[in-house]
């Protein structure tokens, strides 16, 4: 997110697409490669126009290294304590070029701790979370369309056994930014009716602690009916700034909340996996997203 909080961008590289109803169908005729179905999902907002990239690939357009990471023309690669992520893809469901360079650098005292220790998100370990820095910045420079930013920045990591919707009903996730470093919230609702909160706050030199005791606080609900809540202050009032992302079982939402007595700007997701896997969602999902042979 630029300083400015005018400009955002949201770069994943998906190997075995969780949200492919390609992929669904495929492991409905029995086991699937997880490498036929991947992506580099590029998301860009700004004032005047947002944009929105995911082009499915096969197996032979992905290629990795211990450091690095390709799927068709994009690329993740690590240097020290940078991330560079190239790319360049085509928007949907209007095809129009996105391309352009992210550099990531995370502090380098946060890097000499290396990657953090994955957290178990469900009770039976197939699904898992690292942060792997929480707190860095990024340069961002744009050729399609042409524009330069900078500003705060976030890495983590996501891994699983078996689809999201097995496992979980519902989550939100935050990363909340403040004048001292991050939090960082993971409210997720299992299928087996428990739930877990993660909450923790991030300095700039890779230190972590728990925050005070959150509680869900209310947000708004969507234009599509899914249930917005924050993990924050008790007794505080979150106000939704921008929904960047507003789909039938997903949001991502910029926000102001209150963690630790402390104010802070959030970006903030809220994902449905019961509204995921109705058929009439399944149904319009390749409406924003390509394949390619």
């Amino acid at each position: 997110m630029s300083d400015d909080r005018r400009h955002a961008i949201t770069i994943i590289a998906m190997l075995g697409s969780v949200f492919s109803p390609y992929y669904a169908r495929a492991r409905e005729r029995g086991p699937a490669d997880p490498l036929m179905h991947c992506a580099m999902n590029v998301a860009l907002y700004g004032p005047r126009a947002d944009r929105w990239a995911l082009t499915e690939r096969p197996r032979g357009a992905v290629f990795r290294s211990p450091r690095s990471l390709s799927i068709g023309p994009s690329l993740m690669d690590w240097s020290g304590d940078e991330l560079r992520v190239a790319f360049d893809e085509t928007t949907a469901p209007l095809p129009s070029r996105l391309a352009g360079t992210v550099r990531l650098r995370r502090p380098a005292a946060a890097g000499a701790r290396g990657a953090r220790a994955e957290l178990a998100l469900d009770g039976a370990g197939r699904h898992r979370w690292a942060p792997i820095a929480p707190v860095a910045r990024a340069e961002v420079e744009l050729t399609h369309p042409a524009m330069r930013f900078s500003g705060s920045a976030y890495l983590d990591t996501n891994a699983g056994d078996e689809p999201l919707e097995r496992a979980f009903e519902r989550w939100t996730w935050s990363r909340a930014l403040g004048a001292d470093g991050i939090a960082l919230t993971y409210d997720v609702r299992r299928r087996d009716g428990s739930r877990l909160l993660l909450a923790r706050a991030y300095d700039a030199a890779g230190g972590a602690r728990e925050l005070p005791p959150l509680a869900p606080r209310p947000l708004g609900d969507t234009t599509w009916g899914i249930a917005r809540e924050i993990a924050a202050d008790p007794g505080t009032a979150p106000r939704l700034l921008r929904t960047y992302e507003d789909t039938p079982f997903y949001a991502r939402s910029l926000a102001a909340a209150t963690f630790g007595g402390e104010p802070a700007t959030v970006v903030h997701e809220a994902l449905s996996l019961g509204r995921f896997a109705s058929p009439w969602v399944q149904f319009l999902l390749p409406f924003r997203m390509r394949r390619s042979a």
